[in-house]
């Protein structure tokens, strides 16, 4: 096991580790922070929950509403899940199956914060409770725990609030960040609190997506033999080799016979701009589809279509029935729909990047065998992009100008995009099995001996 070769773990936290009333008086000032914010903030809540559908859901969901039943005597025992949004949501896929396959005795439950995570959970784990994770006060999540009643925590990649950890740690359940990173702002940050809120040493393990990771973790009191290497659970979840896009996209969004197509995918605004007239400069000809990351910017993301005086035609339009015309722009205005959508490329784009937003998974592209395009800001994915340049499947352009000039130059040498797509496939491949030692970490660690 990388970073722990002796498969000798610490054994799981589960008591308190910071008892007395000094940090029950922190704690009890948190709560109160959290209480006068939500009075405050009350009027901007019905305001958007009266402005957009799914967003009282969300909030009432995240105070406990719509729980499941507690499980009853002779169920198994449930370990969480938590993730998040849809990137963290989309990497549990590989915990969980390989959870499932180490231990059938134990029933998984997905828990999410945000509604675009709560709708990705719903369509990949049809078959399992989804439930929304609590708001940290601390009552709502004791609430929470006692309701489920987990044997164990597991946080996809870094996602802790201080209450949380506290009232799992008094409930004797260990809790785990698996798929670990914490980004060097991030970092900053946690190091000027870390003796106060939140506590790390609450956590029974952390693994870490790589050593970078586990140097950050080490020096937040986290004790050394709790914190191991064992690499990036999202490149389980990939496909190696082309998703088949089904014969409703190839449809509706597919290209004329010699027509290119341009994905530009997990955009923010105003990429979509940015990528428009990247594409009328440079590679006028290809097919052009966008996949925003949050799809109800879709009035917003129009009118910069049409600034740039493109008419593009909406993906939920086209199942309705209007004509696909390959010759303008696509929008995918849907959720969940990326990963096939990125079957239909012949050269990727990965949003979040050409502006500071710290990037998007640029291996879900690698994988399929797309050459990708990425901006610079790419913070909370410094390894995926380390690991792509040195197998010299991606190129990272600095602005719009660099990325007029990639999409001419992919767009003209077959060779170039094949010997990148093939060499983001087999960098990608080369990646996986990080979810086989998480799992096994997470046996040895937090999870309840294998009745006999």
């Amino acid at each position: 096991m990388e970073g722990n070769p002796t498969g000798l773990l610490p054994e799981a936290i589960r008591r308190d580790p910071h008892p007395g009333f000094l940090r029950y008086s922190l704690h009890q000032i948190y709560n109160l922070i959290w209480l006068v914010a939500a009075i405050l903030g009350s009027p901007w809540l019905l305001w958007r929950s009266s402005r957009r559908p799914g967003f009282g859901s969300m909030i009432l969901g995240r105070l406990g509403k719509d729980l499941p039943p507690s499980p009853g005597l002779g169920s198994k025992s449930r370990v969480v899940i938590h993730g998040v949004s849809v990137g963290e949501v989309k990497g549990a896929q590989s915990i969980l199956r390989e959870l499932e396959r180490a231990r059938p005795d134990l029933e998984v439950v997905i828990s999410t914060s945000t509604e675009t995570g709560f709708a990705i959970a719903n369509a990949l784990f049809p078959d399992h409770e989804i439930v929304r994770f609590p708001i940290d006060l601390s009552f709502v999540c004791g609430r929470f725990l006692d309701r489920v009643r987990p044997v164990a925590v597991i946080l996809i990649e870094l996602e802790i609030w201080p209450n949380f950890l506290r009232e799992a740690n008094r409930r004797s359940i260990p809790v785990a960040v698996v798929n670990g990173r914490i980004t060097k702002q991030s970092h900053k940050s946690y190091k000027v609190f870390k003796g106060l809120l939140p506590q790390f040493n609450r956590i029974s393990l952390f693994c870490s997506q790589g050593p970078e990771y586990t140097e950050r973790f080490l020096s937040l009191f986290v004790q050394p033999g709790r914190v191991i290497n064992t690499g990036n659970v999202k490149a389980d979840g990939l496909a190696i080799g082309r998703v088949d896009p089904g014969d409703e996209l190839r449809r509706l969004l597919g290209a004329d016979k010699e027509q290119l197509t341009i994905v530009a995918g997990s955009t923010h605004p105003p990429e979509e701009r940015l990528v428009t007239q990247a594409w009328q400069d440079g590679l006028p000809a290809a097919r052009l589809i966008v996949v925003p990351r949050h799809p109800k910017r879709i009035s917003e993301i129009l009118k910069g279509f049409a600034e740039a005086g493109s008419s593009p035609q909406l993906l939920s339009e086209l199942r309705m029935g209007e004509v696909p015309d390959p010759s303008r722009p696509a929008i995918v205005d849907t959720i969940g729909e990326l990963e096939r959508v990125f079957g239909l490329a012949d050269i990727a784009f990965v949003g979040g990047s050409l502006v500071p937003h710290g990037g998007q998974n640029m291996l879900e592209p690698a994988a399929q065998g797309c050459p990708v395009l990425t901006g610079p800001h790419l913070e909370n994915f410094t390894q995926e992009a380390a690991l792509l340049t040195r197998a010299l499947a991606v190129r990272i352009v600095a602005n719009s100008k660099e990325l007029t000039l990639a999409f001419t130059e992919l767009g003209q040498n077959a060779e170039l995009r094949s010997m990148m797509g093939a060499a983001g496939m087999e960098a990608t491949r080369a990646q996986q099995g990080a979810a086989a030692l998480t799992i096994r970490a997470l046996q040895v660690s937090c999870l309840p001996q294998i009745p006999s």
